[in-house]
């Protein structure tokens, strides 16, 4: 398990307080060896994290993504759904129930980006 910020804060707190390492950590709730890194660090484990930049897997509607984007121009009343229910009917082998959700990021981050007014 990861230490919280609220721990890392209640550490430094005991630490201030009596200076002893073990105690501070058990007071905490973290292993001595978790409350070393963060006391020595001088920083939270938010701090810590280093943000993803990256993708976690290849983007399946990267080749179709024209397409389905020419229909939301035309159209930006179309749903997601729609879109993936026709996707399923041209491509029957190529999209499976489980990207639907992917699909609807892509709908819903185009059209806060590109999409038409409100």
């Amino acid at each position: 398990m990861f230490a919280t910020d609220a721990q890392v804060r209640k550490l430094m707190e005991e630490l201030k307080k009596h200076g002893k390492l073990g105690l501070a950590a058990a007071r905490a709730g973290l292993d001595r060896k978790t409350a070393a890194k963060y006391r020595d660090a001088g920083k939270l484990p938010s701090e810590m994290k280093a943000p993803r930049n990256w993708r976690t897997r290849e983007d399946s509607f990267e080749e179709v993504w024209p397409v389905i984007k020419s229909k939301l121009v035309d159209a930006p009343e179309l749903e997601a759904k729609t879109l993936f229910e026709w996707l399923q009917t041209e491509r029957p082998s190529q999209f499976d129930e489980g990207q639907l959700r992917t699909l609807q990021r892509r709908v819903r981050d185009w059209r806060a980006i590109e999409g038409p007014c409100r």
